[in-house]
């Protein structure tokens, strides 16, 4: 961080950039503050908006050919807007986080106008690039089982920690951000059968954790070496610090072959088949739309296609022509 304070700043120095101007870094931080504190984004959600932010400042910078200010963007026009997303699919970036980065860009100018700042509508005129359809991949059930009913052997702490987490992705459908995110004090704990989870866009929902996973989360909790204080994170590494989500994507990493696993095998895949087993099973798509946290019924109706079988079986049975 400079000085300043201003992350923004910071990272277009640290790039090689020129610094942006004073209005701009100032706007660019109290935007994202807003999206942190107001909008009650997630951590990682902050960093993609703010690394979009910076790609495009970066790309502004080289075609004005000085820092740009807030009049800079006030004078951008469509053309501008096409070259900057043309050079990003040139370097090799996908269609999906074109459209995220035009999502960000676009929330920033609306931002601005709304807190009287500048007005630009040239990103709300840009179409989203189109995203090629994809259905979620789940594991099946007997894969999804064994890749997280084994008990850790001994006192394997770390085994043991790995367990917890991926029964309270598959059993409770958290996003691992979401798992990793637990405190000591909310541990579901054996007797504490509902988490209160804060998800996307600070969207709250109760979310049942199942006596099996309870069991995981005291077995790792008695076996790890680290004693944790009520605010401290429930889930650590091999040090003692939080755990980071690279750790899970390893661990799943190193069982694809042990257990004949997938290679679409990782820790958001059992957030899919949390889900459409439970559709499988005949749960109604708004339950696990609640269960999931999705804010649109659309989103989670992706999974119906995943269980096709399901439902034509359902429609040969109820329908009275069939």
């Amino acid at each position: 961080m400079t000085s300043d304070g201003h992350p923004l700043e910071h990272l277009l120095d640290a790039d090689g950039e020129l610094p942006l101007a004073g209005d701009f870094v100032d706007a660019a931080t109290a935007w994202l503050d807003h999206l942190t504190h107001e909008r009650n984004h997630s951590a990682a959600t902050v960093t993609a908006y703010e690394r979009d932010l910076r790609q495009f400042a970066g790309f502004l910078t080289r075609e004005l050919g000085h820092a740009p200010c807030l009049a800079d963007l006030a004078r951008l026009d469509v053309k501008t807007v096409r070259r900057f997303l043309a050079a990003r699919r040139k370097s090799g970036v996908t269609s999906r986080s074109l459209s995220r980065s035009l999502s960000a860009l676009r929330t920033f100018h609306r931002w601005l106008e709304a807190t009287g700042r500048i007005a630009n509508r040239a990103f709300a005129q840009m179409a989203m690039p189109r995203i090629p359809h994809s259905v979620p991949k789940p594991l099946t059930i007997d894969k999804a089982k064994a890749l997280v009913e084994g008990e850790s052997d001994g006192d394997d702490w770390i085994r043991a920690r790995d367990v917890a987490v991926m029964l309270l992705l598959y059993g409770a459908g958290l996003r691992i951000s979401e798992a990793l995110g637990l405190t000591r004090r909310e541990a579901p704990l054996p007797g504490r059968d509902v988490l209160r989870i804060t998800g996307k866009g600070g969207k709250e929902r109760l979310v049942p954790v199942l006596p099996v996973a309870q069991r995981a989360v005291e077995r790792y909790l008695a076996l790890c070496p680290y004693p944790r204080e009520p605010d401290d994170a429930l889930f650590v590494g091999a040090k003692g610090g939080p755990l980071s989500p690279r750790l899970i994507q390893l661990a799943i990493a190193r069982l694809r072959d042990v257990l004949t696993l997938p290679e679409t095998a990782t820790p958001h895949a059992l957030r899919h088949s949390f889900a459409t087993h439970l559709l499988s099973a005949g749960a109604d798509l708004r339950q696990i739309q609640e269960l999931l946290g999705h804010a649109s019924l659309s989103t989670t109706q992706v999974y119906t296609e995943v269980d096709r079988e399901r439902i034509l079986a359902v429609y040969d049975t109820a329908h009275p022509r069939a």
